[in-house]
């Protein structure tokens, strides 16, 4: 499947309207050779003209690779690891590596022993792993694009609330999500 990508001059969204921690963590990463993408809501709701209530990010680097950029990080998670880069005022930023599949999605032994944990990805893998469409786009740092592997800008100018994927499984993972949507 390839994204819709949309050009810097066809959204609304600008670098003013992003997070000060968050531009210098997007722009850091990008630095030094990685895919550095803002993700989901803050996305999403820069889209629809709001000021979102965090920014994360998703990238290439790995957390080690993420935690070594970033000395006001800590290495955070059991099963998938995220690294928490701290700011003054106790602001985060929440950086992740693109993954796979959902952590519903791990495989497991048969003692339940979990088989794989980090499990890293493209992009689109990251997109189609998430809940809903409209949270499933990318704001790419290094042009300013959009990135839309699902039809979350479709279904944002529609809109309407779909997931990505068969909702009964997704509800079903993660009954919470039900939740998130409303």
């Amino acid at each position: 499947m390839n994204p819709i990508i949309i050009p810097r001059s066809e959204h609304p969204i600008s670098r003013s309207m992003i997070d000060e921690e968050a531009l210098k963590v997007l722009y850091r990463l990008h630095r030094h050779g990685f895919l550095s993408c803002l993700v989901g809501g803050s996305v999403r709701d820069l889209l629809l003209g709001k000021v979102p209530k965090d920014f994360d990010v998703a990238t290439n680097a790995h957390p080690h690779e993420i935690h070594a950029l970033f000395k006001n990080s800590r290495i955070i998670g059991r099963r998938f690891r995220l690294v928490h880069v701290f700011f003054k005022g106790g602001k985060v930023v929440e950086v992740s590596t693109f993954r796979s599949h959902s952590e519903f999605e791990e495989t497991l032994t048969d003692d339940g022993e979990i088989l794989k944990t980090d499990s890293f990805g493209t992009p689109q893998e990251d997109a189609l792993r998430r809940d809903i469409t409209i949270n499933g786009l990318f704001y790419n740092i290094a042009d300013f694009s959009i990135i839309d592997y699902v039809g979350g800008i479709a279904d944002l100018q529609k809109k309407i609330i779909r997931t990505i994927g068969d909702p009964d499984e997704k509800f079903k993972q993660d009954p919470v999500r039900m939740i998130r949507v409303i």
